[in-house]
């Protein structure tokens, strides 16, 4: 065994025994041939619930995924404390028809929020959501939102996210990742 010096330090150069190979076929016969393997993430169908929609997992995945939180857990946390405060202000048969759309643990979420009695404007809502989560700033409360928020937008109707948008004031569009279009004057 030999030594290298790099910068002060050694490091003992090794010499591993030889290692033998087999060579595999690079396209395999038929698809038989091909080891079954469990993908990283995906939406199985064994763990999907009412009706055919993600569950509760399923959605802090794609939290997790849109967010970049390093734990499920962090994202789940978002989630829960961004559906609480969008379960106040969302009302009506859009508030039903969103909890129907969500997993079942979401639509508890939203569901247990009493109707706030003034909406807030999507500022004072990412300034609420910052306030209920340690640590964090505006900044960094509108990309957990947002995170939460576009997750949403995806697993629900247009027509029912277009009708949730219209009772929230102006700004909640961005929040759940649309354009805020407004008509020509």
């Amino acid at each position: 065994m030999t030594a290298t010096t790099v910068h002060s330090v050694t490091v003992p150069r090794v010499t591993l025994p030889s290692v033998t190979t087999t060579k595999v076929p690079s396209t395999p016969t038929s698809a038989a041939a091909l080891p079954h393997r469990e993908p990283a993430f995906d939406l199985p169908a064994q763990r999907r619930t009412r009706g055919g929609e993600p569950d509760w997992t399923d959605l802090t995945e794609r939290v997790r995924d849109a967010g970049q939180y390093p734990t499920r857990a962090e994202a789940e946390r978002v989630t829960r404390i961004v559906l609480s405060a969008l379960g106040g202000h969302v009302t009506a048969d859009e508030r039903v028809e969103l909890a129907r759309a969500l997993p079942e643990e979401a639509a508890r979420v939203i569901a247990s929020q009493i109707p706030v009695t003034r909406p807030l404007t999507a500022a004072e809502f990412v300034e609420a959501v910052a306030a209920r989560i340690d640590g964090s700033t505006p900044a960094t409360a509108r990309w957990d939102v947002s995170s939460v928020l576009s997750v949403v937008a995806d697993l629900i109707d247009t027509d029912l996210l277009t009708r949730i948008l219209a009772q929230l004031p102006s700004g909640y569009a961005l929040l759940f990742g649309r354009a805020e279009l407004s008509p020509a004057q």
